[in-house]
């Protein structure tokens, strides 16, 4: 069987398994195991144990189940629900003031989470409510949430980014650096959003200062404004320790776990039934992720041995177009599959296939994985079939159907979607800052 029919039955037993409600991971590993033994015989089965080992065993991967703690702790234990409260008292009583402070704080919580599925979940089960209650636009209020908790990855701490880090050999710090000049453009791109709505349709943001916050006096001032800067510090602390080469990224996901702690101790917030909540809820998501981390891993490596990358790369320098345009064929795939899977099977099964290519055709792959991860954010938020969509409204309150979760997304994914065409074009947004600090 030829690689090119090969691509063919392998995407179509995808769509097969995950139409039928198949568990993604071993729907992959198993699609790859049945085709392969098909196609291979009984060797193909080597596969597996030389995937555990690569794929449990990796330094770089244990970083993940420590950051996904670290934001549990912080979340579980109020300190997000004061980075709320402190963006408020910021930015003050203007008109959309709620829905600005939602993005910024939405953005870090899911950044904290490191997941945009429990990012986007975390966010709305702190923001939807409060904003919904002060007469908010329900369309503006879904929109700002789902924006905000989904950018989440691309704000360091990064799953996503470790795992391309980890699937393409390349430095987890010099990711997690390019990633913050997009992630601020595309944070004042919102904000300018909700700014010029709020202006031009008043009635979007009423406002009505017996629903407004109500401002805190003196020590109760000071206990918000810490509360709330010491999670944001914490993220600084453990993204500089790496790009200082003070740890490695796993090394700083541990001092993320116990600062967490650290802080939760000093304000007052520690109790011994948030440690384990925290740590049966990390439990539950890190082994629904390595189970998808394990079986996508084996499809990807299994489909890598059967020559695709050589056919991609063929494809790539035979088709007479610029190596633009071939970023950009690249990204429209990234795009389709996002209808489809979520963000960890599209790094695994993209960024080793894809970015030998990017790199063959002269582009930086840190660059590449950048607008990687930003076309991940903005594919799990399309309508109709957006996982992002589904997390939001599985949490939204009665009367909130999904025609209204499609139509308050739209004017924020064309935001995010000009911040891609804007990296694509501009390159040094991505890759000024990690040059100038890593070289």
């Amino acid at each position: 069987m030829g690689i090119e029919l090969l691509t063919l039955v392998l995407l179509g037993c995808i769509l097969v398994t995950f139409a039928l409600g198949a568990q993604v991971g071993l729907a992959l590993a198993g699609i790859a195991m049945g085709v392969g033994y098909l196609s291979w015989g009984d060797t193909l089965f080597n596969i597996i144990p030389t995937t555990i080992e690569s794929t449990f065993f990796s330094f770089i991967l244990l970083a993940i189940p420590l950051y996904i703690y670290m934001g549990q702790l912080l979340t579980r234990s109020g300190i997000g629900d004061a980075m709320f409260n402190a963006s408020q008292l910021i930015i003050g009583r203007v008109r959309g003031s709620l829905a600005i402070s939602v993005i910024g704080v939405c953005s870090m919580i899911g950044a904290m989470v490191g997941i945009i599925g429990a990012g986007i979940m975390t966010s709305s089960s702190i923001a939807l409510k409060p904003m919904l209650d002060r007469g908010y636009d329900k369309r503006l209020a879904l929109g700002v949430i789902m924006a905000g908790g989904s950018l989440g990855i691309l704000i360091p701490p990064s799953i996503p980014m470790i795992m391309f880090a980890s699937a393409t050999q390349n430095s987890v710090g010099r990711m997690f650096l390019g990633a913050m000049g997009p992630a601020l453009i595309t944070i004042i791109l919102l904000i300018t959003y909700v700014v010029i709505t709020c202006k031009m349709n008043p009635t979007k943001a009423p406002l009505d200062a017996e629903n407004d916050i109500q401002v805190p006096k003196g020590i109760e001032m000071f206990k918000t404004i810490r509360d709330g800067a010491s999670s944001l510090v914490l993220i600084v602390a453990v993204l500089g320790s790496i790009i200082m080469g003070i740890a490695t990224p796993t090394e700083s996901g541990a001092i993320g776990v116990v600062g967490a702690i650290i802080l939760s101790i000093l304000f007052k917030r520690f109790k011994p039934q948030m440690m384990h909540k925290a740590g049966v809820q990390t439990a539950l998501l890190v082994s629904v992720a390595m189970w998808i981390i394990l079986g996508a891993s084996i499809f990807s490596n299994f489909h890598l041995l059967m020559g695709v990358q050589n056919m991609v790369a063929s494809f790539a320098t035979s088709i007479d177009l610029p190596p633009i345009m071939i970023i950009l064929i690249f990204q429209v795939i990234m795009l389709l599959l996002g209808f489809i899977i979520d963000e960890f099977i599209i790094v695994l099964m993209c960024a080793p296939i894809f970015t030998p290519v990017a790199v063959m055709l002269g582009y930086d792959p840190i660059w590449f994985g950048v607008l990687m991860i930003l076309n991940i954010v903005i594919a799990v938020q399309t309508p109709p079939y957006g996982f992002a969509l589904f997390y939001l409204k599985g949490i939204a309150p009665k009367g909130i159907t999904m025609m209204d979760i499609y139509r308050s997304i739209t004017p924020f994914v064309l935001v995010q979607v000009s911040v891609l065409i804007l990296c694509m074009c501009f390159p040094e947004i991505v890759l000024w800052l990690p040059n100038k600090m890593m070289n």
